[in-house]
């Protein structure tokens, strides 16, 4: 068993606060009168530039190095291509389980959600905690394992999901609130929602501790990089676009792939 090269709590906590941001998502859905879609475009557009960006030119080489030590050039590329595909089979299965209408990845507005109170409002709140519950578990475990390697990797993939976690608080408290009337209930059940996160890092910690090694840090890195990849193409810029007007996803995408590339280059230095 390796040693576990970073702080465990500090792990925890990144992953528990990024988590609970979908409750920021609920207190935008009640102070506001209107989505600010601009916001939210950029927001979900900087979010994808940083994890396509981290996955590509630090994750994964990570991964590879890790790989490379126990099995060889050759054998450790093929292992990381495999383990990055995995990643994104895995959350692509993960995706098929969440109904179209109810997926928390939909853009959908605010001031659309208004309307009479009614039973289908309730079931899509309902559904879309469950979707976020479902989505937040693999992201939990990937915020987790970066940060137990790299501190500085784990705060930077933390706060991209705690961005894109913000309309998924919307997706759950607008459809309750308006169904049930309730702040409160509303706002609960978005923040509860958002604790599958530090529940994946947890569950995924104690079932694979007494396994830490290379190989084990590497193939998870490598599946990391596929699930951080994979929610970035298809949900989170695709998303971004239904926001935004004009280049506002772009202008975020790229504005997240610069800020993730010079702390990057800072930290080097």
């Amino acid at each position: 068993m390796e040693t576990i090269p970073g702080s465990v709590g500090f792990a925890f906590l990144l992953t528990f606060l990024a988590g609970l941001s979908t409750g920021v998502g609920s207190a935008i859905a009640f102070f506001g009168k209107r989505t600010n879609k601009t916001f939210l475009s950029v927001a979900l557009g900087f979010s994808a530039g940083v994890m396509i960006y981290v996955s590509f030119v630090e994750i994964l080489r990570k991964a590879q190095d890790k790989l490379v030590l126990d099995y060889g050039p050759v054998k450790g590329a093929w292992i990381t291509v495999a383990s990055f595909l995995s990643g994104i089979i895995l959350i692509a299965l993960v995706d098929r389980l969440v109904p179209g209408p109810e997926n928390p990845h939909e853009a959908r507005a605010i001031e659309a959600m208004k309307g009479p109170s009614d039973e289908s409002l309730h079931r899509m709140g309902r559904f879309a905690a469950l979707a976020i519950a479902i989505h937040n578990f693999p992201e939990g475990l990937a915020t987790f394992v970066s940060a137990l390697t790299d501190a500085q990797l784990g705060l930077s993939i933390a706060f991209a999901i705690a961005l894109h976690n913000i309309p998924e608080g919307i997706s759950v408290s607008v459809p309750i609130y308006f169904a049930t009337g309730s702040k409160k209930k509303a706002f609960w059940l978005s923040f509860f929602s958002g604790l599958s996160e530090p529940v994946g890092a947890v569950v995924g910690y104690f079932l694979l501790r007494t396994y830490f090694s290379p190989l084990v840090f590497g193939v998870l890195f490598a599946a990391v990089a596929g699930i951080m990849v994979f929610i970035s193409i298809d949900e989170l810029f695709p998303t971004a676009k239904e926001y935004g007007k004009g280049h506002a996803a772009v202008y975020g995408l790229v504005g997240g792939m610069a800020t993730m590339a010079l702390s990057l280059l800072l930290f080097m230095s």
